[in-house]
């Protein structure tokens, strides 16, 4: 039984380490390319406002 949930608990630890590496890699990309995704997002915008009034 005790290595059942050693297991458990390796899987969540491996599943915490993903979610942390995703998480720095959402936040690396957004400090570089944050500026332009903004831009990109208003330009679409404007254009959508400009088609329906």
């Amino acid at each position: 039984m005790n290595f059942l949930n050693s297991e458990k608990a390796q899987g969540l630890a491996e599943y915490a380490l993903i979610l942390v590496f995703v998480a720095l890699v959402v936040i690396l990309v957004l400090s570089l390319f944050g500026t332009n995704l903004e831009s990109l997002y208003n330009n679409a915008i404007g254009q959508i406002k400009a088609v329906i009034p």
